[in-house]
């Protein structure tokens, strides 16, 4: 069983370079003290880019920024395929860290959905068109079994694929993960990182995403930004990792990690498996 949305939007390979959503000059200023500068960055479509840094690096308050929620200086743009002319504010996805929530609230993922999808209370009840779109959302990340399920009922992982979810409809230009498996299990990290490199290639999506575990991201980015108020670092994972930033900021037992990562990486290539998101796979 494929969903909708899969069945209208995949695409055969990414088309890394055909499109873009660029930065240029940003910046973002608070009570007169510099957070971030001079960040100038093309994420391209089909392209997962890890974003590293120490705490209070502005990694946050970037995509804080992105979202409208903060002001900032610069610009930032969608580039189409194929017209360079044409720029619009692209269309974001996001995923935060966490969803702080009342677990003992009888609010369920359908309810979540709905209220995202139309203006309508939720103790009036959802219609079957709501229903079955939220279903199709949720078999995108292979959470079609936690519909009816409260939303304080589940683990971080499976809440984390409903966000997932969510962020992906419509489909956007850019996708937002703010360290999205934050207090998940190992099993449970491994599996949203395959799910995320998969959801890139099939629907050819530009992916931000903040981490802190540099090994587990190494495995799976195309590329590596490290970024403390502005880029320091940009490049392949082998090159970033290699390089004095991570050395300097975590260590060389770590940067050494990470590098044994792509190693395993090359020997057992991560990208062209078939990733669980298949609706008929189990739920964790």
């Amino acid at each position: 069983m494929i969903s909708t949305l899969q069945q209208q939007t995949t695409v055969s390979s990414p088309s890394c370079g055909g499109c873009c959503t660029r930065l240029v000059n940003f910046g973002v200023t608070l009570n007169r003290i510099s957070i971030l500068e001079h960040i100038n960055l093309h994420v391209h479509c089909g392209e997962l880019t890890v974003l590293l840094g120490p705490n209070g690096a502005g990694k946050t308050t970037l995509f804080r920024a992105m979202l409208g929620e903060l002001p900032y200086t610069g610009s930032l743009h969608f580039v189409h395929a194929g017209n360079e002319e044409r720029f619009i504010h692209p269309r974001i996805g996001y995923v935060p860290q966490k969803l702080d929530i009342d677990t003992l609230a009888p609010v369920t993922v359908l309810d979540l959905f709905a209220g995202a999808l139309v203006h309508r209370p939720v103790w009036l009840g959802h219609s079957n068109a709501i229903r079955a779109k939220a279903l199709d959302m949720l078999s995108v990340v292979n959470a079609h079994a936690l519909l009816d399920q409260r939303l304080g009922q589940l683990s971080c992982g499976q809440l984390q694929r409903v966000l997932l979810a969510l962020a992906l409809t419509p489909v956007p230009d850019i996708l937002l993960l703010d360290e999205p498996v934050s207090g998940v299990d190992p099993a449970g990290i491994d599996l949203f990182y395959r799910m995320v490199s998969e959801l890139r290639r099939t629907f050819d999506l530009s992916i931000l995403l903040v981490s802190h575990d540099i090994p587990t991201a190494a495995r799976f980015a195309d590329r590596m930004i490290f970024l403390n108020r502005t880029i320091l670092c940009d490049g392949s994972p082998r090159e970033v990792l290699a390089g004095p930033c991570i050395r300097q900021t975590f260590g060389i037992d770590l940067a050494a990690a990470g590098i044994q990562q792509l190693e395993n990486r090359s020997e057992h290539p991560l990208h062209h498996e078939v990733c669980a998101i298949r609706t008929t796979d189990s739920i964790e």
